[in-house]
C-alpha cells in the first residue's frame, strides 16, 4: 500500500452554509442586531482598552530621576555616626542605613534636613549646598563630592 492509495473510511462532513435562506436563514443563529451579529471583528481588542487607560503625558519633562539614588538627611547622620567618623556609601551600608539596589552600591545624596552637631568626614556622596554649609559649620569636611547630574527626588 502506498500513500496515494489511502482512502478515508468515513464520509466527509459538509460545511454548514448559513445566511442563505432555508433553515439557517437571515440571522443564521446570531440573534438580531448588535456587535456580535455583525461580520468581521466581533469584540473590541483588549489592548485598545489598555492604551486608552494610559495617561496622555504632555509637555516637556525634565531628565529622569536616578533609579539608584538614596536620599539622606543630616538628622539620620547625626543619629547613626559618632564624632570624627567617615560617612561614605560603604560605611552607610555596613551600619544598615542604606541597602544595595539590585545588587549594586547606590549613590547617596545628603540633604540639609535636620541639624548636625557632630564633625563628620563625608566622602563619595552627592551633597546639597545647604547641607555642605551645615556640615562645615559643625566642624566636618567634605571630600571627593560627586557632581550631581540628575534632579533630586524628595525624601
Amino acid at each position: 500500500m502506498q500513500l496515494h492509495e489511502l482512502k478515508p473510511t468515513h464520509k466527509a462532513k459538509k460545511k454548514k452554509r448559513v445566511g442563505r435562506g432555508g433553515k439557517r436563514g437571515t440571522y443564521s443563529g446570531r440573534g438580531v442586531k448588535g456587535q456580535k451579529s455583525r461580520a468581521g471583528r466581533k469584540m473590541v481588542p483588549a489592548i485598545r482598552g489598555m492604551i486608552k487607560r494610559y495617561p496622555k503625558l504632555r509637555g516637556y519633562r525634565q531628565g529622569e530621576i536616578a533609579k539608584n539614588l538614596i536620599v539622606l538627611n543630616l538628622n539620620i547622620l547625626e543619629k547613626g555616626f559618632e564624632t570624627g567618623e567617615t560617612v561614605n556609601p560603604q560605611n552607610l551600608l555596613k551600619k544598615g542605613i542604606i541597602h544595595n539596589i539590585k545588587g549594586k552600591m547606590p549613590k547617596v545624596k545628603i540633604l540639609s534636613g535636620g541639624e548636625l552637631k557632630k564633625s563628620l568626614i563625608i566622602e563619595n556622596c552627592l551633597i546639597s549646598k545647604e547641607a555642605r554649609t551645615k556640615i562645615e559649620k559643625a566642624g566636618g569636611t567634605v571630600k571627593n563630592p560627586i557632581i550631581n547630574q540628575t534632579p533630586t527626588p524628595k525624601p
